[in-house]
C-alpha cells in the first residue's frame, strides 16, 4: 500500500486533502473536533520528517462563496489541537494560493478556503484539479469521508503527481480496517446490520454474506424477515415489498453455511416516543396496536452468546431506536458483548452513522478496535466497490 512511510518529506511541500467537515455552532465554534484530531497523525508526520503542509478540505454544502461555511473559523480549533501556528489562504487556486504555498518553509501549515465554494471542485475538473497540483510537491489522502467521491481533490488531482502520492495515515488504517472484515480478518467473522431499512442495505449483505460466518440482523430491518417467515409484528416498521428479498437472502445463507441470527423478541412501545408505555413481546407476535422499538432480553443473550465466539466483528446500525433513552437497553448490550470479545482478543470494526453515533454516546468508542470515519465510503467499500480516491492513489 502506498503509505506515509513509502515517501520521503524532506523539504517537500505536501499537498493533504484531509476531512475537517466538522460541525459548527451559531458563532462558528467547531463542536465536535473528532475529524480534526483524526489527520494530527498524518500533519504531523510529514512536519517531523522536514516538510511543509497544504491542507484543503470541504465544509458543509455551499452554493458558492458563504462566509458561514468559511474554514477560516476552524483555525483556532486546529491550532489548539496542533499545538502551532496555522496560516489561512481565502483563495483556494490562483495566484494567491500558489504564493502563500511557496512560500511555506519546513514545519509550516497551511490551510485553504473551502473547496467547495467552486462548482469545479465537486464536478471533478481537471484544469481545476491541475491548479490545486500547483500548491504541493507531494499529494496525500487522508480523507475517508470522502472516498467515494470523484472530486477533483480528492480523485483527480492524483494523476499529477504519478510517483509521489500517498495515502495518510487515516484512510490506510480505513483500508486495513475494511480489508480485516471482508478478507483477511480471523475466523470466525460476524456482521451485524441494524437499521431502519433492509433495502438501504441490500448490496451490503448479498455481498458480504459469502465473507462472513454469522451475520445479526437487528433494528427495523429485522422486522421485514420477521413477518416473511409469517409472523405478526404489529405497528412495527416494515418493507412489506422487501419480504421476498428478505427470504431468498435467509435461502441463500443456508446456502452458503452462513448463520442468520435475527431477534427473537423486543421491547415495544404503543407510539413513537420515549415515554410511552413499554413490554416486551416474542418478536413474531407483537399485537397490532404495538411497534417493536429495541431488542429485547432474550435478544440480548442470543446476540451476545454469538458475539463471543467471532474473531473479527463488524457493526453497522444499531438494534432500536437508542436515540431515546428507554429503549436504548439492546444497543447499548451489543456494544457492551463487542467491548467484552474485542478485550478478549477480537478485531472489532464499528462504521456508518448511527452505529458510530450510538459508540460516542456510551463512550465505548476507545474500547473497540477501529471506528470509521466515513458514512457513505464505508458502506460502499463493504458493498464491493472500489472507491476512486483510493484507485487514484493506487494507480
Amino acid at each position: 500500500m502506498n503509505t506515509l512511510e513509502n515517501l520521503s518529506f524532506d523539504q517537500e511541500r505536501a499537498l493533504i486533502r484531509v476531512d475537517f467537515n466538522v460541525p459548527l455552532d451559531d458563532n462558528g465554534n467547531v463542536t465536535d473536533a473528532t475529524r480534526i484530531a483524526a489527520a494530527l497523525p498524518t500533519i504531523k508526520h510529514i512536519l517531523s520528517a522536514g516538510g511543509s503542509c497544504v491542507l484543503m478540505s470541504h465544509l458543509g454544502r455551499p452554493k458558492g462563496n458563504d462566509s458561514k461555511l468559511s474554514l477560516n473559523q476552524i483555525i483556532p480549533t486546529l491550532e489548539e489541537h496542533l499545538g502551532q501556528a496555522v496560516q489561512f489562504c481565502n483563495e483556494v487556486v490562483g495566484e494567491k494560493a500558489e504564493a502563500q504555498a511557496l512560500s511555506l518553509k519546513p514545519g509550516e501549515v497551511l490551510l485553504l478556503e473551502n473547496l467547495r465554494f467552486h462548482e469545479e471542485e465537486t464536478k471533478g475538473d481537471e484544469a481545476f484539479a491541475s491548479a490545486l497540483a500547483k500548491l504541493g510537491t507531494v499529494y496525500v489522502n487522508d480523507a475517508f469521508g470522502t472516498a467515494h467521491r470523484a472530486h477533483a481533490s480528492t480523485t483527480i488531482v492524483a494523476q499529477f503527481f504519478p510517483k509521489k502520492k500517498c495515502f495518510g495515515h487515516l484512510l490506510a488504517g480505513e483500508i486495513t480496517a475494511i480489508d480485516k472484515v471482508m478478507s483477511s480478518g480471523e475466523k470466525p467473522v460476524l456482521a451485524i446490520l441494524g437499521g431502519a431499512k433492509v433495502s438501504s442495505k441490500i448490496t451490503i449483505i448479498e455481498n458480504i454474506l459469502s465473507k462472513v460466518d454469522h451475520l445479526i440482523i437487528g433494528g427495523g430491518m429485522a422486522f421485514t424477515f420477521i413477518k416473511a417467515q409469517g409472523g405478526s409484528v404489529g405497528k412495527s416498521i416494515c418493507e412489506d415489498d422487501k419480504m421476498p428479498l428478505a427470504l431468498s437472502i435467509l435461502e441463500q445463507a443456508e446456502k452458503l453455511g452462513v448463520k442468520i441470527h435475527l431477534p427473537v423478541d423486543v421491547r415495544a412501545g404503543q407510539d413513537f416516543s420515549n415515554d410511552t408505555p413499554q413490554k416486551v413481546f416474542p418478536i413474531e407476535q407483537i399485537p397490532d396496536d404495538w411497534e417493536g422499538m429495541d431488542a429485547g432480553p432474550a435478544s440480548e443473550k442470543t446476540f451476545d452468546a454469538v458475539v463471543k465466539q467471532a474473531k473479527t466483528i463488524l457493526w453497522n446500525g444499531p438494534l432500536g431506536v437508542f436515540e431515546f433513552p428507554n429503549f436504548d437497553t439492546g444497543t447499548r448490550a451489543l456494544g457492551d458483548s463487542i467491548v467484552a470479545q474485542t478485550e478478549a482478543g477480537a478485531f472489532s470494526l464499528v462504521g456508518g452513522g448511527d452505529s458510530v453515533a450510538a459508540v460516542k454516546l456510551f463512550g465505548l468508542e476507545d474500547k473497540v478496535s477501529y471506528v470509521s470515519t466515513g458514512g457513505g465510503a464505508m458502506l460502499e467499500s463493504l458493498e464491493g466497490k472500489t472507491l476512486p480516491g483510493i484507485a487514484a492513489i493506487l494507480a
